[in-house]
């Protein structure tokens, strides 16, 4: 890869590994045999953040067990993590507070420089991002860091930090058949700087899928904060009946090409302009190979037509984040917003 930043079309997401996400465990042998088994079919990028607990120093120990074992894929293995600062820290941040997360973050991987740190801000009212990411890049020249990234700003704000003279690669959004905010401007922002998007919540933590069709809404308390997220931006869209009739769109051309529901809404980002890759969340490898269909899918015209007429529903409004921002408001609610608190020191080691 050299110093020119690169990304599979698929990337594995982690989030749903991370603590407190999910109401059920995952034995972690089982999470690093499923992890290998993704690697050794061509996804060898993994994609985590400082404040996904235990998930930095569980990619690590995956690192070093692909390593001493000379897995094929292991020289190509590659971790996008994220700054994300405290939202109470935000005020009084200091390079020194930013040095002291990306050193933690390179000891819970055991590796010397990060691949990608994608950086993150919570209140636009505290200006202080644009000093951060020029911090960030401060360390990138320092060689602790290849590539800054930029997750979760709007047009204006992301314009303010490349306005500064940070470089940028990728920039981490939400993206899908239920969510087009991107395309109100960001894409055009991001073209003009040769920015990637890398797209996550392309299945809405798995709404995209053949298992909710002609399902009944559910009811609250869902198992995961995945479900409870997208529940959400269901609503936004303009509720489970308009879902619904969304994913009996979708399922034709599916069923047309030999695959599921979720194979389809993942390429359609895919084939969107200036989309670099897809974030698909994985806490096993049972998907895998449905997986691996997004990369050999070919959409033909009649199904791009369909996919156009999906489209054409622009909710929910807004720019990227900004109605996960809004104060009071269901989507900030689910919010976590302290999270990279110094971590006692079993925070540090893998599960």
């Amino acid at each position: 890869m050299g110093d020119e930043f690169q990304t599979p079309r698929v990337i594995v997401g982690t989030w749903q590994l991370s603590e407190g996400h999910h109401r059920e465990s995952k034995g972690t042998e089982a999470v690093l045999d499923a992890w290998r088994a993704m690697a050794e079919a061509g996804l060898t990028v993994f994609d985590c953040g400082d404040i996904y607990t235990g998930v930095e120093a569980l990619l690590g120990r995956f690192l070093r067990r692909e390593h001493e074992r000379g897995s094929a894929a292991a020289s190509r293995l590659r971790i996008h993590t994220k700054f994300v600062p405290d939202r109470d820290s935000l005020r009084h941040l200091t390079k020194r507070d930013v040095e002291t997360i990306i050193d933690r973050s390179l000891r819970r991987l055991g590796i010397e420089r990060l691949y990608l740190v994608q950086l993150a801000w919570w209140d636009y009212a505290i200006p202080k991002y644009v000093e951060t990411a020029q911090w960030l890049g401060e360390l990138q020249r320092a060689g602790k860091i290849a590539h800054i990234g930029a997750t979760n700003f709007n047009v204006e704000k992301l314009a303010e930090i490349l306005g500064a003279g940070v470089s940028l690669v990728s920039h981490q959004v939400q993206y899908s058949l239920l969510d087009h905010r991107p395309e109100r401007g960001m894409t055009d922002l991001c073209q003009d700087h040769c920015i990637q998007l890398l797209c996550y919540g392309t299945l809405a933590g798995g709404f995209l899928s053949d298992r909710w069709v002609d399902a009944p809404e559910p009811a609250a308390n869902l198992p995961n904060r995945s479900l409870t997220k997208y529940k959400l931006i269901i609503d936004e869209y303009g509720g489970w009946t308009a879902y619904q009739a969304l994913l009996t769109m979708l399922r034709p051309i599916a069923q047309k090409h030999g695959v599921g529901i979720g194979t389809v809404a993942a390429r359609y980002v895919l084939e969107r302009p200036q989309v670099g890759a897809v974030i698909l969340g994985a806490r096993n490898d049972r998907h895998l190979e449905d997986t691996m269909r997004i990369l050999r899918l070919e959409l033909d015209e009649e199904d791009t037509s369909t996919l156009r007429r999906i489209a054409a529903h622009r909710a929910p409004q807004g720019d990227v984040y900004d109605l996960e921002r809004q104060p009071e408001g269901a989507h900030a609610a689910i919010m976590r917003y302290n999270l990279n608190r110094a971590a006692p020191d079993n925070r540090d080691s893998a599960p």
